[in-house]
């Protein structure tokens, strides 16, 4: 999947989530819950992904305990609360970005706040190559749990090296380091030590860097989802950015 067809799926997903707004309007004002529920189910591919990343990482870190939670358990409150409070969605084009703001909010209610590396994020420049490959190994050890819990799902396709590092490298004058990165580390180094560095920054640092990156949203969704100031969220987006920006050119000794 390259990075445009990866583009043009999730932003054709978008639309169809808005194109059920209708019948799910009918379907709740004539009680049908049974048909609401069969085609809110249809338009929950995303969310059930963004909620089984997010236990997955919450096994990781120990704030949650394992075999308690499953991404189902999730999933079937929140067709409970969708039912219960869908007069909140105002129209088709909010109704996608209000599933995940109503899967948050269970989430958050759930995952006991994660504690973070502080010294990592503070220090991210600091660190030797000899530092990033010890560090890496151990993610690959005790990290890559966080994948277990979504190889159930039909697509557990990651954003593609291009289109990820598009989202790092934002200015125009770092193409070349882009191409440099892609002809150096390849698409699966690139990813895992993308996956690390997320791993260790604060949780909505990160949030906030994925809904952006691998669900699309805008600005203003994200803050609608995370029940945060346009700024803030903004601010998260650059922080994680610049926190991966300098994390590859440390690593890997780019010429800024």
């Amino acid at each position: 999947m390259d990075t445009l067809k990866y583009y043009e799926s999730k932003k054709e997903f978008n639309v169809f989530v808005a194109s059920t707004y209708s019948d799910l309007v009918q379907f709740k004002k004539e009680n049908e819950q049974a048909e609401f529920n069969s085609l809110l189910l249809k338009a929950l591919h995303q969310v059930k992904r963004y909620i089984t990343a997010r236990l997955g990482t919450a096994l990781i870190k120990g704030n949650l305990p394992k075999g308690k939670y499953k991404p189902d358990d999730f999933i079937d409150q929140l067709f409970i609360e969708t039912y219960d409070h869908f007069d909140e969605v105002k129209n088709k084009e909010e109704l996608h970005s209000w599933l995940f703001k109503k899967a948050d909010e269970l989430l958050e209610d759930t995952i006991i706040d994660e504690e973070f590396d502080e010294y990592f994020f503070k220090n991210i420049d600091d660190y030797s190559k000899p530092e990033w490959d010890e560090m890496e190994e151990k993610f690959s050890t005790d990290g890559d749990g966080d994948l277990v819990m979504i190889e159930d799902l039909d697509d557990i396709s990651y954003p593609k090296n291009n289109y990820m590092l598009n989202h790092v490298f934002v200015e125009d004058d770092k193409k070349e380091i882009m191409e440099q990165l892609d002809k150096d580390l390849g698409e699966e180094n690139i990813r895992k030590h993308t996956a690390m560095v997320l791993h260790n920054l604060p949780l909505p640092m990160r949030t906030v860097f994925e809904l952006a990156t691998e669900y699309q949203f805008t600005l203003e969704e994200i803050a609608i989802i995370r029940n945060q100031s346009f700024e803030e969220v903004r601010q998260l987006l650059e922080n994680a950015r610049k926190s991966l920006e300098a994390s590859f050119f440390n690593r890997y000794a780019l010429e800024n």
